[in-house]
């Protein structure tokens, strides 16, 4: 049965070895899985390329995914997109991963339910703002599934996406679910000061993030 796990195909746009540029863990290094095809259309997608389930992402088996990052020597995996939820074999590959004690994370749009994830995944999840023009599609269902260890990320273009952001919070009660709650100025549309005032003023507990890979690398370099 196991066999039969590994050699389930999982459609990838590309694996690499970075630092990870967002989120609780930014600095660190960092092995990306990134999947390819997602149903959503961001407006502030920085990764277009991952977009089109018929892109130019290639078919492998779990078990050559799993052997390709063994060969970088990190223990801590990101699993991204795309949405890395639209391919079903995803859960089993988490799974096979936790298993080989990699820490594994998953940053998710959200527009996907989470509930089936392995309990030993760190789940990041992007709550779709009205800027980015995908907020319809958010499920608000899977916050029940957000634990201590996960992480909610706002992605922020405008003071009404901040503001918007605002009632989500206290409306879900998030800061009960996690403390880790993160803002992200849209990169090149609001600058970080803006952003780092409106937290400010606001008083509540969350983290301002950039994307560092972005400012340590060109913006829109492939594989950082």
């Amino acid at each position: 049965m196991k066999l039969n796990h590994l050699n389930k195909i999982l459609i990838v746009s590309e694996i690499f070895y970075s630092i990870q540029g967002e989120g609780t863990r930014t600095g660190l290094p960092c092995i990306f899985i990134r999947l390819q095809g997602c149903k959503l259309r961001c407006k502030w997608c920085d990764t277009p390329y991952a977009l089109k389930f018929k892109g130019d992402g290639k078919p492998m088996k779990l078990k050559d995914i799993i052997l390709s990052v063994k060969k970088f020597g990190c223990n801590l995996i990101q699993i991204t997109g795309g949405e890395p939820l639209n391919q079903e074999n995803v859960l089993k590959l988490m799974e096979l991963l936790c298993d080989e004690k990699f820490i594994v994370t998953i940053e998710t749009s959200g527009a996907f339910d989470i509930s089936k994830i392995d309990k030993r995944v760190i789940k990041i999840l992007d709550i779709k703002c009205p800027g980015s023009g995908m907020s319809k599609l958010n499920i608000y269902d899977n916050i029940k599934f957000i634990t201590k260890k996960d992480e909610i990320k706002f992605v922020i273009a405008s003071k009404t996406d901040f503001e918007w952001a605002l009632d989500v919070i206290e409306t879900y009660m998030l800061f009960k679910k996690t403390k880790n709650i993160l803002f992200s100025p849209v990169f090149n549309y609001l600058e970080p000061v803006t952003l780092a005032e409106w937290l400010m003023e606001s008083k509540i507990p969350a983290r301002l993030q950039l994307q560092i890979h972005k400012f340590i690398w060109e913006s829109n370099k492939r594989g950082v």
